[in-house]
């Protein structure tokens, strides 16, 4: 056998009330973004809902060291591979409590059978959880994870065995994201035998360091500390989500102390910030990519020509001086070059009007109309996806393209922008969740990621074989290859405009203690306290 122990995972916190006009000291407010789409992380790709479920409601087998891409144990103390590695075998932490809420109580504490419900109902057809609120299991059905995992077996109380179909070489990774969040089994067998199973996406019940309260859409969600919580209660008793969608409205709230941390701020409010002796003003380099997205699958974006034609006109440099204002650098390639097996030889589409202007007519197509979908909210990837939507328009006119820019509310847009037949090119980004080149690569562009995370709908064999092979091989170097080459291919046949990769901001008062910048976009409150 081969044995991975995992190293003690080492975390502390926060919590919170809150009352209609202050906050109580022992209370932390973040400015969220945008409302979540749900509760249940495993329904979802959003960092928004993320937020919202996941980084506070639930535990994972594994986690991520907090503010590093390091994996520590969570919910598993070990795990063990078999040689082939076909084999995963984690061994639970004993004595883990679930929480204990207004609309639950838990009869006993968390054992193999919920690591078994929490896969099997995103794996198997049959299960009666495999359809509720949609089953779209974005995640697990993008990353290939049904054909991948052949069983997930309860040994007994504390071990959990996972047998797969092959070897995976980001499986322990794959582990440690939001889409393997562990929910409660009891409590969700209560929903079904109570007719609302759709509760499980809107009364959460988890592990983690902090319970959920309540929730009023695009206004606020209220959580509470977990007092029984495994790796000790969170230092800061309540945890507020202010719903801010408008990031200038955020920074007022900053300074008049209605909220301690701000998650996006205005690039161009930065400088005055970083003046401002009252806040603290943290910065790292982004693990992500923004892109605009074609639908490949209808004319005339389903022509490889038209799409480089329309990359040819979108000046980057005009997007990176109007949207980023200095926070960003263009994208050429699908991953970040802050991960591993970035292309560097790969060429970016050049800004070239009149030859755009010249491949559009050899292709024969004239007086094209087309819809850009603009995000409603801030992205780490894309601080303001209107204005940059303008001004692609600009660019796009000046090649004889109309462009209509659309919008719908955050969670509608996410789940319109995922259908085969979407009209129009939709702008997204991504942050990645592991720390390696699959989650990007496979989960934004993989065949079996269409109609889930590839929004360009894009199933190119020729790329698809490269990144299965390289979910299969254990050697870096190999799989570096693979990547590459990969990356050749996308720019070959450019299924997205890559527009940039931006640098992560993070704003609070200097009262909020020991707050780290999340390598995979997250926020987490736990390890993080407010000074008296």
């Amino acid at each position: 056998m081969i044995l991975n122990k995992l190293q003690l995972l080492g975390l502390a916190a926060i919590g919170i009330a809150m009352s209609s006009t202050s906050y109580a000291q022992d209370t932390l407010v973040y400015c969220s973004e945008g409302s979540p789409e749900g509760f249940d992380p495993a329904l979802y790709t959003a960092g928004t809902t993320f937020d919202a479920s996941s980084r506070q409601v639930y535990n994972k087998l594994v986690e991520f060291e907090r503010g590093t891409t390091v994996i520590a144990p969570a919910l598993a103390e070990s795990y063990e591979i078999s040689e082939d590695g076909l084999v995963y075998t984690f061994k639970l932490r004993s004595g883990v409590k679930f929480h204990t809420t207004s609309f639950f109580t838990p009869t006993r504490d968390f054992n193999s059978q919920d690591v078994v419900f929490s896969f099997e109902r995103q794996r198997l057809a049959d299960n009666p959880y495999n359809l509720v609120s949609g089953g779209t299991w974005e995640y697990f059905n993008g990353m290939s994870m049904p054909d991948l995992i052949q069983s997930v077996e309860a040994v007994d109380d504390l071990t959990v065995k996972f047998t797969l179909t092959r070897p995976e070489a980001p499986m322990i990774a794959n582990m440690g994201m939001d889409f393997a969040s562990i929910v409660s089994e009891e409590y969700a067998t209560a929903l079904l035998e109570a007719g609302t199973p759709e509760k499980l996406n809107q009364e959460p019940i988890g592990t983690g360091p902090f319970k959920f309260i309540a929730y009023q859409k695009d206004a606020v969600i209220r959580y509470q500390a977990h007092e029984d919580y495994w790796a000790g209660k969170a230092s800061i008793d309540n945890l507020v989500f202010a719903i801010t969608p408008d990031n200038s409205v955020g920074y007022q709230k900053l300074l008049a102390g209605e909220c301690h941390v701000l998650g996006y701020p205005n690039p161009a409010d930065v400088a005055t910030m970083q003046e401002d002796d009252s806040l603290t003003v943290l910065e790292q380099e982004g693990l992500n990519v923004g892109y605009l997205a074609y639908n490949t699958t209808v004319p005339p974006y389903d022509n490889v020509n038209v799409r480089k034609a329309l990359n040819m006109g979108i000046n980057k440099q005009a997007i990176l001086d109007t949207v980023f204002q200095g926070s960003g650098k263009a994208a050429k390639n699908p991953i970040p070059p802050t991960i591993w097996s970035y292309n560097d030889a790969t060429v970016d589409d050049e800004y070239n009007p009149e030859k755009a202007k010249e491949m559009l007519a050899a292709e024969g197509v004239e007086d094209l109309k087309m819809k850009i979908w603009a995000m409603p909210v801030v992205r780490p990837y894309n601080p303001n996806a209107r204005r940059m939507a303008e001004v692609m328009q600009e660019d796009f006119a000046k090649i004889g393209v109309e462009v209509e820019i659309v919008s719908y509310e955050w969670g509608e847009y996410l789940k319109l922008s995922r259908e085969l037949d979407r009209d129009g090119a939709v702008l997204l980004g991504w942050t990645g969740d592991n720390g390696d080149p699959d989650n990007f690569l496979a989960v934004l562009l993989g065949c079996d990621a269409v109609g889930n995370g590839n929004r360009a709908q894009w199933c190119h064999e020729p790329f698809d074989d490269l990144i299965q092979q390289a979910k299969v091989v254990s050697d870096q170097a190999e799989r570096t290859d693979l990547y590459e080459q990969a990356q050749t291919v996308f720019k070959e046949q450019a299924p997205w405009a890559t527009i940039a990769h931006s640098v992560v901001y993070k704003t609070m008062r200097n009262e909020v203690q020991d707050f780290k910048i999340d390598p995979f976009g997250g926020h987490i409150f736990y390890g993080v306290s407010l000074a008296k």
